[in-house]
């Protein structure tokens, strides 16, 4: 089985390399269309087949889209992969783009619902899909959303972006070392969130950032009312040039919390922080599966809001807690709740470490993968032989 990835990004990503890996040690022929950059050296040792270009569309550059788009074209021409594999709405655009009109299995792996949260872009992505187009959700929230939009579920996969616990390295004994920078005793109550700053899109009506820092500062409000000597810590710095917007929310929190609230910006000893919080919160407005897979795999008690893949994790009063999206108030009540009961926050870390091992174990995701390939493939093979009944066949990848 010859598969050809597409990446819009060699900086980071580090979910695609653990895939490709796992794919090639199942015996897939993998290559990898991607721009140069750092992580290119990681796929050619990992024996991915890499080819240097930028394979998704550009809004802000058009121009480059027809190069691009013909780029693609010749290679899979060149190549005739069994599957062309894509990880991003602007590689999947290019990707249909480009190979309009060409016998091949085209699937979009989504790495996140948002695209789906919004009428325009769902239906870009709904209408310029043809009958060799496929979908592998990364949470089942974006599985039963294609379903609902009337893809049939034979058409739409699940496959997560596994995160093993070995891919960290979070410390074994909880220091208290953050708690004394703060000036906090070992047993005051210390809550952390560690997501980077994204500026809200007024395109998308967003009013608040995608990552709920907002809400947390307002539910704080509320908790410390009642336990005053809560404390929190940000950990991350503003994504892409919007610093403003960084600055905007350490305002925001200095006006309504003073100094308890705390922005360390970005760290490189995220590991080292994570097991030192007594609760970690991930408000988002919308995720996949997000920071939860950190928190559940550093043992630390995890909130988060019931969006997105959050649920496939997190089982309130089981493997964690869960409020409501954009309720400051519902996460107050969860803070509190957490902060009334350590016992339960202890057996819920403890259930967290099963559930995230299970869920999010690499190999078994990368076998997730290839089944749905054979899955696709026997779909098609019976395309082609109703086809072939009627005579009507064409070559292979015939323009």
């Amino acid at each position: 089985m010859k598969v050809l990835h597409l990446l819009k990004t060699s900086v980071g990503a580090s979910w695609a390399l653990r895939q490709t890996t796992e794919l090639v040690k199942l015996g897939v022929e993998v290559h990898l269309v991607l721009p140069p950059g750092p992580m290119v050296e990681k796929y050619l040792q990992a024996g991915v087949q890499v080819h240097l270009f930028d394979p998704s569309l550009s809004l802000g550059k058009p121009w480059l889209n027809i190069a691009r788009a013909q780029r693609l074209r010749a290679l899979v021409k060149q190549l005739k992969p069994d599957i062309v594999h894509s990880h991003f709405v602007a590689t999947t655009l290019l990707m249909r783009l480009a190979l309009f009109n060409l016998d091949v299995i085209k699937i979009f792996h989504v790495p996140g619902p948002l695209h789906l949260e919004h009428t325009f872009f769902r239906q870009l992505d709904l209408l310029s899909a043809g009958k060799q187009d496929y979908w592998l959700a990364s949470c089942l929230w974006t599985q039963h959303k294609y379903q609902q939009c009337g893809i049939s579920a034979e058409r739409v996969g699940l496959a997560y972006y596994g995160v093993n616990e070995g891919d960290f390295a979070f410390n074994e004994l909880k220091s208290t070392e953050l708690k004394e920078s703060l000036n906090m005793n070992e047993n005051d109550f210390l809550v952390g969130m560690v997501a980077y700053f994204y500026a809200p899109k007024r395109y998308l009506g967003q009013k608040r950032g995608l990552k709920g820092h907002e809400d947390l500062i307002d539910a704080l409000v509320i908790v410390r009312k009642k336990h005053p000597h809560v404390k929190c810590v940000f950990v991350g710095g503003a994504w892409g040039n919007t610093e403003y917007y960084y600055e905007s929310v350490k305002q925001y929190a200095a006006e309504r919390l003073g100094d308890n609230c705390v922005f360390l910006g970005t760290r490189k000893d995220v590991a080292a922080l994570y097991p030192q919080f007594d609760l970690a919160v991930h408000p988002s407005h919308s995720e996949n599966v997000g920071g939860a897979v950190e928190s559940m795999y550093a043992n630390v008690a995890t909130l988060t809001s019931d969006v997105g893949g959050f649920p496939d994790l997190v089982v309130d009063g089981q493997t964690g807690y869960m409020a409501k999206a954009k309720d400051p108030q519902s996460l107050a009540n969860k803070i509190i709740a957490a902060i009334a009961n350590p016992e339960q926050r202890q057996q819920q870390v403890l259930a967290a470490s099963a559930k995230v091992k299970q869920v999010m174990n690499v190999q078994n995701n990368a076998v997730q993968v290839y089944e749905f390939y054979k899955s696709v493939l026997n779909l098609e093979g019976k395309t082609l032989l109703n086809k072939n009944q009627n005579n009507s066949v064409s070559e292979k990848y015939d323009a």
